[in-house]
């Protein structure tokens, strides 16, 4: 945990500054404990089982530790964080059958809410999901995988707003939280990126065309082929570890 003590040391040095360290005060104060956390475990700067200790984590925020129980709180209730007594905090460790599972959640959940989007979408709602298109074949082109992830996210997340189906953008929300270290895997596996492109151009397609059926089939087959992906990676794995 070294690196959070550096980093708190660092956010901790505006004190008894004047004018400079009045406004880095008032960023601090606007920092949100839980979104920032839920994103330091999402990009894997807090692994898988790694303790998460108050003192340094509100060092690290700049925030009292009162804000960090709350927090952690929070990020337990959305099955990122697990708590145990007399030890504290630490990241939730998600299992390979639990990911899969999560995924088939997913499926059900995307294809109704493709489904409501191809219903919703106004044109601006379409030029927004064909720019975010072409953000994704402009990683490609790069090989900027990480990119590629990240507009991925972006673009599962407008579909998700389009469709106004609040209930299911917050249960994904949470899903999608919990699995995102095993998106990189199905990104990074051979052949996979460009099968995935060709997939959300369809889906995309099918939205922008108003088509409800076609736009709920691609989104299930979309995810029918990451699921089986992600197998195929845990399967590899599992044959290198012998």
């Amino acid at each position: 945990m070294n690196v959070i003590k550096e980093t708190g040391n660092r956010m901790k040095s505006y004190e008894g500054r004047s004018a400079r360290g009045a406004k880095e005060k008032t960023a601090k104060e606007r920092v949100d404990p839980t979104a920032e956390l839920r994103r330091a475990i999402e990009t894997g700067h807090f692994m898988p089982s790694q303790r998460l200790v108050e003192a340094e984590l509100a060092a690290w925020l700049g925030v009292n530790r009162a804000k960090v129980k709350l927090a952690l709180g929070k990020l337990e209730q959305e099955g990122l964080v697990v708590s145990e007594p007399n030890r504290g905090a630490r990241v939730r460790v998600i299992s390979e059958q639990e990911a899969l599972e999560i995924l088939q959640v997913r499926t059900a959940l995307e294809s109704l809410i493709a489904r409501q989007a191809a219903q919703r979408a106004t044109p601006a709602d379409r030029k927004r999901l064909r720019e975010i298109l072409q953000s994704l074949r402009d990683a490609i082109d790069k090989e900027d995988f990480m990119t590629y992830s990240g507009q991925n996210g972006v673009l599962h997340a407008e579909v998700r707003r389009i469709s106004g189906h609040a209930t299911a953008s917050r249960v994904l929300s949470n899903l999608n939280s919990q699995i995102v270290r095993f998106q990189f895997r199905t990104i990074l596996y051979p052949g996979r990126i460009h099968q995935s492109i060709s997939e959300h151009t369809e889906i995309v397609e099918a939205i922008c065309a108003g088509d409800a059926d076609r736009a709920e089939k691609a989104t299930r087959d979309h995810l029918a082929h990451v699921t089986e992906t992600l197998e195929k990676s845990l399967a590899a794995l599992a044959r290198h570890a012998v």
